[in-house]
């Protein structure tokens, strides 16, 4: 498997991506976009492993605001994610995920954040 910088594609198995923070409240995930993190692998690849730094890690969503402003901008984009996206058909039949990866995998890595993550 080829290693690759570029924005995602449907025929990509695989991403691992560096999540900006993680929130403990919610159990989420924060992704900001950007030239070497594009949104898109974050959604289009069937496996999706995410890195997360302990020390991006904050208690609530308002903590992330400040944190994000002041590492240089803001982004055009920031997603949260908190678990599989699901529907349901009209029955009631409930289908995951209902678009995004098959598998997320949370790597949570300790000590101090690099290369410009929040």
């Amino acid at each position: 498997m080829a290693r690759s910088r570029r924005r995602g594609r449907k025929v990509e198995q695989l991403s691992v991506t560096l999540a900006c923070a993680g929130i403990v409240e919610t159990g989420s995930v924060v992704f900001s976009s950007g030239q070497d993190t594009p949104t898109t692998l974050n959604f289009l690849p069937d496996v999706h492993v995410v890195v997360l730094y302990a020390s991006t890690i904050v208690p609530y969503p308002e903590d992330l605001w400040p944190r994000l402003k002041s590492a240089g901008g803001w982004p055009r984009t920031v997603n949260f994610i908190a678990g599989p996206s699901r529907t349901a058909d009209v029955a009631g039949t409930i289908v995951r995920p209902a678009h995004g990866p098959k598998s997320v995998h949370l790597i949570i890595v300790g000590g101090n954040e690099s290369n410009g993550a929040v």
